[in-house]
């Protein structure tokens, strides 16, 4: 089983970990950083692989939303749903918001593409971009790696445990997630209590 990992991760691995960061990225990066702890791949590969995927990523997205922004607006309710709070982000925290864009759960897409819908310079979009994908690539590759070699200080064969790390990891990375959904309903219930309201007080009047 491991020699089959072995050998995907070395056919595959980093085309994988691209378009992975291309897209989203943090649990992929994470894992991937682990498997370079134990040998399956190579950390600075990892980190720069990661590094051109979250790049890339979202300068395409950046440059889809400067040239057809108001027709994905249209056409994706999600993109559309989350512009005003897009905008309410870019207008707080100005150009800090392309530095910050991959670190914002929820956002890691639709920010630089309203980005792209905005005055922002392109170059200054790319040099943000730039030191934004690095950092990015750098901390969560080294996460993964730091949580193996954590486990080598409590596990003395890894080699023999490395599935059930894996699981762990995996677990780890759920529970961030997890964290994330029920962070973000916790702060839409005022909102949906109010609605609630509403939608009583419109019933009322009707009868």
């Amino acid at each position: 089983m491991q020699q089959f990992l072995r050998d995907y991760l070395e056919l595959h691995g980093y085309w994988v970990l691209f378009l992975g960061t291309f897209l989203e990225g943090e649990a992929i990066l994470i894992m991937a950083g682990f498997l370079a702890f134990q040998g399956y791949l190579n950390l600075p590969g990892v980190i720069l692989t990661a590094f051109a995927g979250s790049f890339f990523g979202d300068q395409f997205y950046f440059y889809l939303g400067r040239w057809k922004g108001p027709f994905l607006l249209k056409l994706f309710t999600s993109i559309a749903r989350k512009f005003r709070k897009a905008l309410r982000l870019i207008e707080k925290y100005g150009n800090f918001v392309a530095f910050i864009s991959r670190y914002t759960y929820g956002f890691r897409i639709v920010l630089p593409i309203i980005l792209g819908m905005t005055n922002l310079p392109s170059s200054r979009f790319l040099w943000l971009n730039l030191i934004s994908a690095l950092t990015w690539a750098a901390i969560f590759s080294c996460a993964g790696y730091l949580f193996g070699k954590s486990a080598s200080l409590l596990v003395e064969d890894v080699q023999r445990y490395e599935p059930y790390l894996m699981l762990t990891l995996l677990g780890l990375i759920a529970c961030m997630w997890l964290f994330h959904f029920v962070h973000a309903w916790w702060r839409k219930k005022p909102a949906r209590a109010r609605l609630q309201r509403m939608k009583q007080k419109l019933n009322n009047g009707k009868q």
